[in-house]
């Protein structure tokens, strides 16, 4: 039965379709109407997204309308605009219960606030132009929402590695993210590929959960069949999710490690610390033997020691630790270790045993005391004797010089030189840290060694009166010498720095013609004798200024005495025979015996010795100046 107003519509179609075919043929008529709508729309959750609608052409008048396509099907219509010239007019018919409510702009895009995981859905725009036709297009619009942190929850008991079976090994979850992310899993770094049907080997399982808020949230088990090998293995997880534009972000888990249970295969047991290289310990140190099997959980140690081939049990722990207090030499030999684990193989050894050998070094013995007293120029043997093991070494120094290696030393033809300490050493060549030592003082008993600086004169190789001088005696013995001079002023002997067993003195004086005759001396004594060193100066030259004066005075006595000769001489040469024989009728005078006159004697010689040894004496009575 058709509808009333069948007949209407059947008698107006072809008008409709007249008039459809007359525009056709106008040349005004319309264009057909077209959209650019983008096909797909990509929106990360919570920003705001704007769908768009746009009629090419030029249409003075039509009809926009958004459609909202839900899961059933149905297109409810969310708002319309009619375009009127060159305005548009917006109605929003039903906001489907979204806050905030959709919202058309003044261009007719459809504007989605806050874009959610609910607004993924188809959305149809249709635009009727008229005789320009109908134009529809659907947007599709996609929500993206980056999940929260990865989290696991590893397995917190203990697994068996011996288990045939794959095993829980942790939960992995990626909440609320949008579309559902991926879940991988990893072990030490590289991926674990695992299906997801079960399978004894390994296998994980995953579940999906869609939030109120309409986020996806993703859960994976992991199940593996375990081995030893994974007792140190570094285990995680990671989420894999979409992000607009084709890109992907990776959220990682932290990592975590198991607890396995695997039985021992092997055990090891040594001496800690602070043993050397070769295996020794002092005597005196805290010493710890450790044992060490590989299972777990950490199975029950016994230490004991072994004595006449039976088990003297020490200590049981879970440890595997045996504390020695300051060990003595009486507790080196034999110590052993068992674990106990009675998962273990048959064939694997549980028990070990070690040597302990405690290093010890008693006291260095001397044949002599502290102090050693010989005479000069004798010899003597001295021994240094020393228990201790391993086999110790023995080294004898002085004054940080290597004499000689062994108990002995051996002294002979001694000298001054010989004084000082000598230590003997005692060591252990396995043992750097473990040493001794022991040291006496030599004493050479003797008369003194003297030694004299001798002095030099100046540059010109002579020296002079009152030259300045200082005079410097060193000596050493035993007892100590003590230093004089044969002159007041020197100084107290002092020990010199540097040369052991000398002393030294000094004096400093005046150089004098005296003490170039007599010379100066120095003496070193002590009760086993003395010795004694003269300082000789040679020629010593007087001074300049007065060596002039001298020298001058001396040659104005020789001239004036040479004058007073040649006067007489020539007063006698004038005076002739006649002089004389004035001279020899006068008696002579009082108190003066008469001159001899020899043949033998010349007169003028006579005159003249006679004259030279008294006219002054005569004055003006009888003299030669009052006769000649």
């Amino acid at each position: 039965m058709e509808p009333p107003d069948a007949p209407a519509r059947t008698r107006g179609a072809p008008r409709l379709l007249l008039l459809a075919v007359l525009l056709a043929a106008h040349p005004d008529a319309q264009a057909e109407v077209r959209l650019s709508v983008p096909p797909l729309v990509e929106v990360m959750r919570g920003k705001s997204v704007i769908l768009d609608c746009t009629p090419t052409g030029a249409h003075d008048h039509y009809m926009l309308e958004w459609f909202l396509t839900d899961r059933s099907g149905a297109r409810p219509r969310l708002a319309s605009a009619e375009m009127q010239g060159s305005e548009l007019q917006v109605t929003m018919h039903d906001t489907r219960g979204r806050s905030p409510p959709y919202q058309l702009d003044s261009q007719g895009r459809l504007v989605l606030a806050e874009a959610q995981v609910g607004d993924e859905r188809d959305y149809v725009c249709v635009v009727r132009a008229g005789a320009a036709g109908t134009a529809e297009a659907t947007a599709r619009l996609s929500v993206f929402a980056k999940p929260e942190a990865t989290e696991v929850s590893p397995n917190k008991g203990t697994l068996s590695v011996m288990e045939d079976s794959a095993q829980e090994i942790a939960t992995c979850n990626s909440r609320n993210g949008n579309p559902v992310p991926k879940i991988t899993w990893y072990r030490n770094g590289q991926r674990l590929e695992v299906p997801v049907e079960m399978n004894p080997e390994g296998y994980m399982t995953s579940r999906t959960v869609r939030e109120a808020s309409g986020l996806l949230s993703l859960t994976s088990t992991l199940y593996l069949r375990l081995r030893k090998d994974d007792r140190d293995a570094s285990f995680h997880c990671a989420a894999h999710y979409s992000l607009p534009e084709g890109r992907h972000g990776r959220l990682d888990s932290p990592t975590f490690h198991l607890t396995l249970h695997y039985p021992t295969e092997h055990v090891e047991f040594w001496v800690d610390s602070p043993s050397t290289p070769a295996g020794w310990v002092r005597e005196g140190d805290t010493v710890q033997l450790l044992c060490r099997g590989d299972g777990s959980p950490s199975p029950e140690y016994t230490l004991f020691r072994l004595q006449d081939e039976q088990e003297e049990v020490l200590n049981m722990n879970l440890e595997g630790n045996l504390t020695l207090e300051g060990v003595t030499r009486g507790q080196s030999g034999t110590y052993g270790c068992r674990v106990e684990d009675y998962d273990a193989a048959d064939d694997v050894q549980l028990s070990k045993t070690l040597e302990l050998r405690v290093a010890y070094l008693d006291p260095l013995e001397l044949s002599e005391g502290k102090v050693l007293s010989l005479p000069l120029n004798s010899s003597a043997v001295v021994n240094c004797s020393v228990h201790g093991l391993p086999t110790p070494a023995l080294r004898w120094t002085k004054d940080s010089t290597t004499l000689g290696d062994g108990p002995m030393l051996s002294l002979s033809s001694i000298t001054f030189d010989f004084n000082g300490t000598y230590i003997c050493e005692a060591s252990l060549p396995t043992v750097p840290v473990l040493s001794r030592t022991q040291n006496f003082t030599l004493l050479v008993q003797g008369s003194p060694e003297l030694r004299a600086a001798e002095v030099e004169p100046k540059a010109d190789g002579s020296w002079r009166e009152g030259d300045e001088v200082t005079l410097i005696c060193s000596a050493r013995g035993h007892p100590e010498p003590k230093l004089s001079w044969s002159q007041l002023g020197g100084s107290p002997a002092e020990p010199i720095p540097g040369q052991q067993g000398w002393v030294s003195s000094s004096l400093t004086l005046k150089v004098t013609s005296a003490l170039s005759r007599d010379g100066i001396s120095c003496e070193a004594s002590n009760p086993h004798g003395n010795k004694r060193h003269v300082f000789h100066f040679g020629t010593v030259s007087p001074q300049t200024s007065q060596a002039g004066v001298a020298v001058m005075a001396v040659a104005v006595s020789v001239g004036l005495l040479l004058l007073v000769v040649a006067v007489f001489y020539c007063m006698r040469r004038k005076g002739g025979p006649g002089c004389r024989r004035r001279r020899e009728k006068g008696a002579p005078p009082p108190g003066e015996p008469e001159l001899s006159h020899s043949g033998s004697e010349r007169p003028e010689q006579t005159g003249l010795l006679m004259g030279g040894a008294s006219g002054g004496a005569r004055g003006g009575s009888g003299g030669f100046r009052d006769e000649c």
